[in-house]
């Protein structure tokens, strides 16, 4: 049973940081892209960014491009969002997905590609 666990949320005020880690069972993140989705209420889910399996390239949505970074640690089966430069608009639960495809040669960035999620954690960002 393939389980991904986040952690890091909560409130922090604009201008603020967090690092979101997304700690992932049952089969190793080894092989597959990994990706960090949002959605806030009312609104659809959102890819923020994505990583692909080797580690090698990346994918940003335009809004937290140089605010964002993500990045995996295989050995640990572990996938982090570093959040800089926080602002309210990046209000919102975020959840950490797993690609369904080996080894892919693009970076997924819709929620149809990937086939396992985490339960979300909430992150609020205060003005």
């Amino acid at each position: 049973q393939v389980r991904l666990v986040e952690s890091g949320g909560g409130l922090v005020q604009a201008e603020g940081s967090l690092r979101l880690s997304c700690a992932a069972s049952g089969r190793t993140i080894t092989y597959y892209a990994m990706g960090w989705f949002r959605q806030a209420p009312g609104k659809e889910r959102e890819c923020v960014a994505a990583i692909n399996w080797s580690g090698g390239s990346t994918h940003y949505a335009d809004s937290v491009k140089g605010r964002f970074t993500i990045s995996r640690d295989n050995a640990k089966d572990t996938v982090y969002l570093q959040m800089n430069s926080l602002k309210p608009e990046d209000t919102a639960v975020y959840y950490c997905a797993q690609d369904f495809r080996r080894m892919r040669v693009s970076i997924p960035n819709t929620p149809g590609e990937y086939e396992y999620w985490g339960q979300g954690t909430q992150v609020t960002v205060s003005s």
